[in-house]
C-alpha cells in the first residue's frame, strides 16, 4: 500500500500490516559523492567529493573518525543510531572521544552530518510493529563507496611512519618478467584460438591466464611507483635542511650514496627491456584489450554498466587504453613531458649535489662554525634543569644581557614589556647568515635605490599643503591673540595651540613658574603666566571652549622662517 500523506513509498511487512518504509528519503545534498548527479554537473570542481573530506578537520572529528571506524569494520556494514550510539559507549569510557558523545541524540546528530557530507547513504527505516513505533524509528545507514576509500586513505596517513619508506627493487624485474608473459601468453592464445577455436578449454585457460598476468602486472607497478614518490618526496623534505647535525649527515650519506643509487641502477638497468616490450605490446594493444574483455566463454564478456555519465562499476587495471598509456609513460617520455625514469635520475642527480653541499659546509675548515644546532641543543638542556634563578644566571652568561628596567611611557609598537621574561616573549626569526656564519651584514651586493618621480611629486605636494594649512592655522592664532576667550578657533588652530600650550607646560617646574615655548618655523611663541587661585583663561574653539586654570595664556608673532606665513598672517 502507499501512504498518500507520506513523502516515502509505504509496504506491508509481516502479519500485521504495519506500514515500514521501504527507503528511507535522503536530503538531496546527502547523495554520495561521485553517483549520476554529480557527473551531470562537471563544472562543480569535485565540490561535492571535496565535502567527504570535512569530518577529519570538524573540531568533533574523534567521534566521527570512531563512527567511519565501525562502518568501514566490516563489508556491507548496515547501523542504526542505537547501534552505533552502544558502539562509541566503549569508546567513551576508554577516553577515545569526549564525554557525552556517545548519547542517542548526540550520535543522531552526528550521523545526519555524515549524511550531509555524503559519507553515509541513508537507507531503510528500522522495523516498527506499530504505527507509533515507526513513527520513532529511526533510518540505518551505509557506508559510501568514495567515502570508505577516503577512511582507508585517513587510517593509512594515520599509521604511516614518519621515515623513508622502502622501495621493493625486487618489482622492476618482475614488471619485466610479467610484460614478457604477457607477449607470450597472447601468443600462444592466437595460436590456440586458430588451432581449436575460441571456445576451447585451452583458450579459456589462456585468457584467465592472461587477465591474471595484466592485473599482476599493474598492481606490481603502482606499488613499486607509490613506493618511490613517497621515498624521494622524504628525501627531498630532509636533505635540504640546513641545521643537519654530523650524525645525520652521516646517515643520509649512506643512504643516498648506497640505497639511492641502488633504486637508480637498477630503475636504468631495466627500463631499456621493459621500454622494448611495451612497444610491443602497445602494437598489439587492441588485441589485447579485446582479449581482456572475452568471457571464459569466448564471448564478449558484460561491460560494466552507466548510469548517467557514470560507470556503476570500476574497472580493474589494465582493461583501458589509458592504463596501458600511463605506464608506458612513466618509462617513455614524450616532447614536452619527460618521464618518471628521466624525473628519478634528475632527483637523485639534486639529492647527491645537496648532499655534498651539506657534507662540504659542516666539515669546511674555514670560518666561524657553522653548525650551532649542537650548541643550542646543549644550552637549552642546561636551561631546561635549571631553577628560575639559575636560569637567569646562565642567560647572562650565554648573551651578555642582563635584565633592564623600563622607567618611559611604553610606545605604541612592539616593544619590550617590562613585567614579561625572556622565555615568555615573542619568537625572533633569525636569518640564515647570522644563524650559520655570525654574519650580521646582508648577503649579496647593495639594492639599487629606485627613483620615483611620481611618488617625489606626490610627497612634495603633500608637504607644501600641510605647511599651507599650518600657516593658515598660525595666522588665525595671531588675529585671535587679542580675544581668545571670544575666537573660535578651527580644528587646525586648536591642534597648533595645544602642541605648543603642551611643550610650554612642560617648562614649568611648578605652579608659580612661567612657561613658554615657539615655534621657529612660523614664529608663533606661546606664554603661559601664573596667576592667583580662581583666574580661568578660556579659549574658545568650533569644537568647544578650552579652559586653563590657575594661568594666563599670552600668544606673540615674530618673523616666520617659512615664506608663506606671513602671507597667511
Amino acid at each position: 500500500m502507499r501512504n498518500d500523506d507520506a513523502d516515502e513509498p509505504m509496504r506491508a511487512t509481516g502479519d500485521s500490516g504495519t506500514p515500514e518504509p521501504s527507503r528511507a528519503a535522503a536530503p538531496v545534498d546527502t547523495a554520495p559523492a561521485g553517483t549520476a548527479d554529480a557527473a551531470e554537473h562537471p563544472a562543480d570542481d569535485g565540490a561535492d567529493r571535496l565535502r567527504l573530506y570535512g569530518y577529519l578537520t570538524a573540531p568533533e572529528r574523534r567521534t566521527y573518525l570512531a563512527i567511519m571506524r565501525l562502518f568501514t569494520s566490516t563489508l556491507m556494514a548496515d547501523l542504526g543510531a542505537g547501534e552505533v550510539a552502544a558502539a562509541l559507549a566503549g569508546a567513551e569510557r576508554r577516553g577515545e572521544i569526549d564525554t557525552g558523545e556517545s548519547r542517542l541524540e548526540v550520535v543522531v546528530d552526528r550521523l545526519e552530518q555524515l549524511a550531509r557530507w555524503g559519507n553515509l547513504v541513508p537507507g531503510r527505516r528500522e522495523p516498527a510493529a506499530t504505527i507509533a513505533e515507526f513513527t520513532r524509528s529511526r533510518v540505518r545507514y551505509q557506508a559510501a563507496k568514495l567515502a570508505v576509500r577516503v577512511q582507508r586513505d585517513a587510517e593509512d596517513v594515520l599509521d604511516v611512519a614518519e621515515g623513508a619508506r622502502e622501495v621493493s627493487r625486487e618489482l622492476l624485474p618482475a614488471i619485466e618478467r610479467g610484460l614478457a608473459d604477457i607477449e607470450r601468453t597472447l601468443g600462444e592464445l592466437d595460436d590456440a584460438e586458430q588451432g581449436r577455436g575460441p571456445q576451447a578449454a585451452s583458450a579459456r585457460g589462456l585468457r584467465e591466464r592472461l587477465a591474471q598476468q595484466v592485473t599482476t602486472l599493474f598492481l606490481q607497478h603502482e606499488e613499486f611507483a607509490a613506493a618511490v614518490r613517497d621515498f624521494y618526496a622524504y628525501l627531498g623534505s630532509v636533505i635540504a635542511r640546513y641545521d643537519l647535525a654530523p650524525e645525520e649527515t652521516a646517515g643520509f650519506k649512506h643512504m643516498l650514496l648506497e640505497y639511492v643509487e641502488l633504486i637508480a641502477q637498477d630503475v636504468l638497468r631495466h627500463s631499456e627491456p621493459v621500454v622494448l616490450r611495451l612497444g610491443a605490446l602497445n602494437r598489439r594493444r587492441d588485441e589485447l584489450l579485446r582479449r581482456l574483455e572475452t568471457g571464459p566463454g569466448g564471448d564478449l564478456a558484460v561491460r560494466p554498466a552507466r548510469s548517467g555519465q557514470t560507470e556503476l562499476m570500476e574497472r580493474a587495471p589494465g582493461r583501458r587504453a589509458a592504463d596501458w598509456q600511463q605506464l608506458t609513460g612513466w618509462f617513455v617520455g614524450r616532447p614536452g613531458r619527460p618521464s618518471e625514469v628521466d624525473a628519478l635520475r634528475e632527483a637523485t642527480s639534486r639529492a647527491i649535489t645537496a648532499l655534498f653541499a651539506n657534507v662540504k659546509r659542516v666539515t669546511g675548515a674555514g670560518g666561524v662554525d657553522p653548525g650551532r644546532r649542537r650548541d643550542l641543543l646543549r644550552l637549552a638542556g642546561w636551561f631546561d634543569s635549571a631553577s628560575p634563578e639559575a636560569a637567569h644566571d646562565l642567560y647572562a652568561a650565554a648573551f651578555g644581557l642582563f635584565s633592564s628596567r623600563h622607567l618611559a611611557l611604553a610606545a605604541d609598537d612592539d616593544s619590550p614589556d617590562p613585567s614579561r621574561t625572556w622565555p615568555q616573549g615573542r619568537r625572533i626569526d633569525v636569518e640564515v647568515n647570522v644563524r650559520s656564519r655570525s654574519e650580521r651584514a646582508p648577503g649579496g651586493p647593495a639594492p639599487r635605490i629606485s627613483d620615483d618621480p611620481l611618488g617625489r611629486a606626490a610627497l612634495l605636494e603633500e608637504e607644501e599643503h600641510r605647511r599651507g594649512r599650518r600657516s593658515a592655522a598660525v595666522g588665525e592664532l595671531a588675529a585671535a591673540r587679542e580675544d581668545l576667550a571670544g575666537a573660535r578657533l578651527s580644528s587646525d588652530a586648536l591642534e597648533v595651540l595645544c602642541e605648543l600650550l603642551t611643550l610650554a607646560g612642560a617648562t614649568r617646574d611648578g605652579p608659580a613658574d612661567q612657561g613658554s615655548a615657539s615655534d621657529s618655523v612660523t614664529g608663533l611663541t606661546v606664554v603661559l603666566e601664573p596667576r592667583p587661585q580662581g583666574r580661568v583663561a578660556r579659549i574658545g574653539s568650533e569644537l568647544g571652549a578650552l579652559e586653563l586654570h590657575g594661568v594666563d595664556v599670552r600668544l606673540h608673532v615674530e618673523d616666520p622662517l617659512v615664506p608663506g606665513a606671513e602671507e597667511a598672517r
